[in-house]
């Protein structure tokens, strides 16, 4: 199969080509940065340079892949935790989950993709009751307004969208390699493996819809992508 992943030089990016390749999946890895093609590269895709931001050029580059299936994993965040410069990503990461989720949308619809599967966050409900549901309020109070807002244009946008079956995966906080934590912290949390191969499993199966993706710590509910993907929160790469 054929497909297109937007971020793919990201934490959980690099960790999901090598699954699919492994799977004998054609996959091309999109990033906006020349210095990360070679990674792309390494790890078995085909890499393509391209701003998410920039409509026609990102066309251009899912028409010229050819996907049954997109797959966004983008974000806008510093590399390293730093609570300083997180705070001044807020504004472009919300800017990119609306604009750029709305550029992939579009270009995955133009170029005949059939399944579109996107990031999101599990750690973002309003307090209440264990564990959440995908149905419970996201906490769109002044501190997480943007954030939320940016939630809210992207999942929108990847499940309402008619003729493309859209899966938005909510991940709780990522820990391993690669991320901001080497160990679980404040729940909910997911292995960045688990939540890659989450979007393996994704690729295949799931219908339409959102699915909390976290290790089984009873703050979020896990049992429909248990279910429906086959979600293994244990699973560990190698």
């Amino acid at each position: 199969m054929r497909i297109f992943i937007a971020g793919a030089s990201g934490a959980i990016g690099r960790r999901l080509v090598p699954l699919l390749v492994a799977e004998g999946h054609h996959v091309t890895g999109a990033t906006r940065s020349a210095d990360r093609v070679a990674v792309i590269a390494a790890l078995g895709a085909r890499p393509a340079i391209v701003d998410v931001l920039d409509a026609a050029a990102l066309a251009a580059a899912i028409a010229d892949a050819r996907p049954a299936v997109v797959i966004h994993q983008m974000t806008d965040l510093p590399k390293v935790f730093d609570r300083d410069a997180l705070a001044a990503a807020r504004e472009a990461n919300a800017r990119l989950r609306r604009e750029g989720t709305r550029n992939l949308v579009a270009a995955a619809r133009a170029a005949g993709a059939e399944r579109l599967v996107a990031q999101s966050v599990a750690f973002l409900y309003t307090t209440g009751r264990l564990p959440h549901e995908v149905s419970d309020p996201l906490d769109a109070s002044p501190a997480h307004e943007v954030t939320v807002s940016g939630v809210k244009a992207l999942e929108e946008a990847v499940t309402g969208t008619a003729g493309l079956t859209g899966i938005v995966l909510r991940y709780g906080r990522l820990y391993g390699p690669g991320t901001w934590h080497e160990r679980p912290g404040e729940p909910p949390t997911v292995h960045v493996d688990a939540a890659a191969d989450a979007a393996r499993l994704a690729v295949t199966r799931g219908a339409a819809g959102i699915y909390n993706i976290a290790d089984d710590d009873g703050s979020v509910s896990i049992e429909r992508a248990r279910a429906e993907l086959n979600f293994n929160p244990g699973f560990r790469a190698g």
